[in-house]
């Protein structure tokens, strides 16, 4: 198989899964920084791969998406924007959320009318937000309700649209935070992190972890066959943070050679 590998997204050097991948006996491609988000490069890397070998890629959460529903790559890349909302799984998952108590709305009217939207969610005047996207168009982060303007959610900076769908809850202390590499319903790979900075840390990862995720994997339904699932420590125990699109997630910590052996048998699959 060959693997598109974006540099410069998951930090300086060689993209984390290129050495893994050529060891594997897999072609590397990287995907040229001034042509990154070119659907005219992508085409003309298509026509160049013709002999129907699988193709990967691994980067940005835009171009992933692209690569995923562009009917020229096979599979292209692992990111089904629709099922890894968070309104196509979060219902399945309730037990397990690390928020279970949270409403989705959109950008325009929870400014519209923040008390009257989130005021029951609120502590101390202060809500979580994030987009209901994989895709991410702002991160998450705690806003206080009164004086809440759009520009507060990155409005005008990153999107445009005020009926961008969002997901509110309380907020919520949380401790240590583990992504898990998920493939065929097991976990292949597992790192513990730090959201802040993006920094993968040298801590094991517990069974129970692995075990919730595997748990998890039985009731949650997505159209990838590979998944990143984000766990948290929270007071009540392990808990769902997120899911996010494999070929837009930082690894971390996780073996690049276990990631790259289950990748390449589920592209066979």
């Amino acid at each position: 198989m060959r693997w598109i590998l974006e540099p410069g997204v998951f930090g300086a050097g060689a993209p984390p899964l290129a050495e893994a991948a050529v060891r594997a006996g897999h072609q590397v491609i990287a995907w040229r920084d001034d042509l990154s988000r070119s659907l005219e490069h992508g085409e003309q890397l298509a026509q160049e791969l013709d002999d129907q070998a699988p193709v990967m890629f691994h980067g940005s959460l835009e171009l992933a998406a692209t690569m995923a529903a562009s009917p020229r790559w096979r599979p292209g890349a692992f990111c089904d924007v629709a099922s890894l909302r968070h309104g196509a799984w979060a219902e399945q998952a309730q037990p397990y959320l690390a928020n279970p108590r949270y409403l989705m709305t959109t950008v325009g009217q929870l400014v519209a009318d923040p008390e009257g939207i989130a005021g029951e969610l609120a502590m101390d005047g202060r809500i979580f937000v994030r987009p209901e996207s994989p895709l991410k168009p702002f991160s998450g982060r705690v806003v206080a309700l009164r004086g809440l303007r759009a520009a507060d959610l990155d409005h005008g900076f990153y999107y445009e649209d005020l009926e961008l769908p969002i997901v509110v809850a309380p907020v919520q202390s949380l401790g240590q935070e583990w992504r898990l590499v998920m493939a065929g319903g097991r976990v292949v790979a597992a790192s513990a992190y730090r959201a802040e900075g993006r920094r993968s840390l040298a801590d094991a990862v517990p069974a129970e972890a692995v075990a919730l995720a595997e748990q998890l994997a039985a009731v949650i339904s997505t159209a990838d066959p590979v998944v990143v699932v984000d766990l948290v420590a929270t007071a009540s125990g392990l808990r769902l943070l997120e899911l996010n699109p494999f070929s837009g997630a930082d690894l971390y910590a996780c073996s690049p050679d276990a990631v790259v052996a289950a990748v390449a048998r589920a592209c066979r699959a």
